[in-house]
């Protein structure tokens, strides 16, 4: 292994969340061609802007050995502090995971020092601005990313974003790897089934992932009514709703009630735990992410992992990574009942076994060797 180390920045586990889980993967990937240095935080986001626990120690598979929890991001003198034991170290690059401005300021310290001192740093941008806009995030986005050299955007519709704050940037657009690390007990789709108590004959589809307006979760239910009521006789598929509200899981339920789809909807709300995951994917025949918009998304790559097509919305990067009618079907946003005639030709037409044979064969584009490569 080469002498020329590595430092990448990011969450980690014990912290929660899908760019936690993408960092410690990316790490173990690094690892196996570089010497890597992984520092994380010891203190991500302060209490008062993010009052649900941010670490959960139920599950260690994404533990990665050896990290570093140096930085407090609200904390300038610390940064400082980082950013000299960094320099110290003589790494070869920096990687940095952006995804909000929330950490313009301790990177904008960080990167500065890192500058001055000639070391190149490279920006992972899962998205370059945050789903849910707000006055000054351009600025301090333009503010934190100034400073880098190099930016991994993991969709074409960024690279617009990106240039508008910085125009000479030296880009690459990769897919977002796949997360295959959730498999952890392979279960098969009957097993899984049983766990969740249902029959191996019913047809599931899943919606997976926190709750938020963006993602489009009320088109997702209009499209079940809409199935319901142009099928009335058939037997239609059920939709698992798996992931947190965040206390606006009443606005749901009342389009529930007044579509009357109760009995074709289950929901399991709250944070689901990375040992929860896999039996939700491995009893599903289809993954649906109805999003009103997005740059990209790691529920797409979990899908995968579990060689599970997926619906989604031609928003964002989504469509770069679901292939029509090759790895799943693409949509139009906003269209309820485009959704619903995508579900139901997924059902009718039996396409499952023909989108995995897509999702297999494409399965090293979507790998974190592939990341690798692009970051050396």
């Amino acid at each position: 292994m080469p002498d020329n180390k590595w430092v990448l920045i990011g969450p980690v586990y014990p912290y929660k969340g899908g760019i936690s889980h993408y960092t410690g993967l990316l790490c173990r990937a690094i690892g196996k061609k570089h010497n890597v240095e992984m520092i994380s935080y010891k203190m991500q986001y302060p209490k008062l802007l993010f009052k649900r626990e941010q670490r959960d120690y139920a599950n260690d598979t994404f533990k990665t050995e050896d990290t570093e929890f140096l930085i407090n991001t609200a904390n300038p003198f610390n940064i400082a502090g980082v950013a000299n034991r960094i320099i110290s170290m003589r790494p070869e690059k920096v990687i940095i995971q952006w995804w909000h401005p929330y950490f313009a300021p301790c990177y904008r310290i960080l990167t500065g020092k890192l500058k001055r001192a000639g070391i190149p740093v490279t920006y992972i941008c899962h998205n370059v601005f945050p789903h849910e806009r707000f006055p000054l995030d351009k600025k301090l986005t333009r503010m934190a990313l100034a400073n880098a050299q190099k930016y991994i955007l993991h969709a074409r519709g960024e690279v617009d974003d990106l240039l508008s704050i910085k125009p000479d940037a030296d880009y690459r657009v990769m897919v977002h790897p796949t997360y295959s690390a959730f498999n952890f007990d392979n279960l098969d789709k009957r097993t899984a089934r049983e766990q969740l108590g249902v029959g191996e004959e019913e047809r599931i589809m899943l919606f997976f992932g926190f709750v938020r307006e963006y993602k489009g979760l009320k088109h997702l239910i209009n499209a079940v009514g809409i199935l319901k009521e142009e099928h009335p006789d058939e037997v239609l598929p059920v939709l698992f709703i798996v992931g947190d509200f965040d206390g606006n899981k009443d606005e749901y339920l009342e389009l529930i009630e007044k579509l009357g789809v109760g009995s074709d909807i289950v929901i399991k709300d709250g944070y689901v735990p990375d040992k929860e995951v896999e039996k939700y994917f491995s009893a599903a025949d289809l993954v649906v992410l109805p999003y009103e918009s997005a740059t990209q998304s790691g529920i797409v790559q979990i899908a995968y992992g579990f060689r599970k097509p997926v619906i989604v919305t031609k928003v964002g990067g989504l469509p770069e990574v679901v292939e029509d009618d090759i790895t799943g079907l693409v949509v139009e946003p906003f269209d309820d009942k485009a959704l619903a005639q995508a579900i139901y030709k997924y059902f009718s037409e039996n396409k499952q076994d023909e989108y995995v044979k897509g999702i297999i064969e494409r399965e090293y584009i979507f790998s974190w060797d592939r990341m690798v490569e692009a970051l050396e």
